[in-house]
């Protein structure tokens, strides 16, 4: 018989569900595309109620921040048909993504940072 090496399930992590979408964005760095399609996200850059979002496969967008938007509901339920070729999602982060569960009372309220 060979010893494998287990491999380890990641955590689960609970967020609030109705949490604002920038800072869901800003945490978990992943967006879903309108086809479909996850993208890898590079930088956020928050301006006011907007924020200007490069992905990893250089696609740059502007993005209004709202609790009910197409890509705030497609995320906390995690529809999604694929990832993005180009952006190269590890396989560690979709884990850890599909692992996180958005609960209504209970859960992380992703608080803003703190500016140094």
């Amino acid at each position: 018989m060979v010893n494998r090496p287990k491999e380890k399930k990641p955590a689960k992590r609970y967020y609030r569900k109705r949490v604002e979408l920038l800072r869901l964005i800003d945490k978990i760095k992943l967006w879903p595309s309108r086809r479909g399609l996850l993208h890898g996200i590079k930088t956020v850059e928050i301006a006011g109620a907007q924020a200007k979002i490069t992905t990893h496969c250089n696609k740059t967008f502007w993005v209004t921040d709202s609790r009910n938007s197409r890509a705030a509901r497609w995320l906390r339920n995690k529809w999604f048909k694929g990832t993005c070729g180009d952006c190269r999602i590890p396989d560690w982060k979709l884990a850890k993504y599909s692992s996180t569960q958005f609960k209504r009372h209970y859960g992380a309220t992703l608080q803003k940072r703190s500016e140094p």
